[in-house]
């Protein structure tokens, strides 16, 4: 038994509805997820688990695709209640979930906050106090290029960097898969870079795009957009 099971995680943020959509990768002896949601997420993506017909006991992996607080912030929850699992992301973007070194995208906040409008900067405030709050997590499995997995048939680990420096995808060969994380987004049925104004290095954002292109793949899925196939 291989599969490759798409989450569908709906939420609300005051006006705004939203989806994510982490991934699990399901075989014989595995049950990796990739990506957790952010902070307080833990029951949303439980419940998108068990819509699934899956329980998160059985869960074995997670995999972190970067430092973001959408893709990590419910983390040191998921280890707090299944201490079984292991946690595997890239070696440099480790650090930053650890805590053992401060995350990328406060930094980055906390420095737009000084130039925005008056009228922005509460949100800025209120943003930039939930990327402190985001709780840091242990990581197993420090992972880079070429790394392979035995995950459905084969999984490889492919650096994307530009949205963070260490942000990772997954490529299953056997699927033709790619796992996008954020190195692509799904927008008017266009894969595209996420976030542009956000992404801390926008040259590397485009090359990363441009080698998962490269990869024989039939279907992308995104984190943010879901499934994009190919003709």
């Amino acid at each position: 038994m291989e599969k490759i099971i798409i989450l569908d995680v709906k939420f609300q943020f005051g006006d705004t509805k939203d989806i994510i959509h982490p991934v699990i990768l399901l075989d014989d002896n595995e049950m990796v997820l990739i990506d957790c949601g952010y902070t307080g997420f833990l029951q949303n993506i439980e419940e998108a688990i068990g819509e699934k017909g899956l329980d998160c006991n059985n869960l074995t992996k997670i995999i972190i695709t970067h430092q973001d607080h959408d893709h990590m912030g419910a983390l040191a929850e998921f280890q707090k209640k299944y201490p079984n699992i292991k946690v595997i992301a890239s070696e440099t973007e480790a650090p930053y979930i650890t805590g053992e070194k401060k995350s990328l995208r406060l930094e980055q906040a906390e420095e737009m906050q000084k130039y925005l409008p008056e009228d922005q900067k509460d949100f800025g405030r209120m943003f930039c106090e939930i990327l402190r709050n985001v709780e840091p997590a242990n990581v197993d499995i420090r992972v880079k290029e070429g790394d392979t997995f035995h995950w459905c048939g084969g999984c490889e680990i492919i650096e994307t960097p530009g949205h963070t420096p260490g942000h990772i995808s997954l490529y299953l060969k056997n699927k033709k898969t790619m796992i996008t994380g954020d190195a692509a987004v799904l927008e008017n049925n266009n894969l595209v870079i996420a976030n542009p104004q956000f992404t801390l290095d926008i040259k590397k954002a485009e090359e990363s795009l441009l080698k998962l292109k490269e990869y024989d793949v039939d279907t992308f899925i995104c984190y943010h957009g879901g499934v994009y196939k190919l003709d």
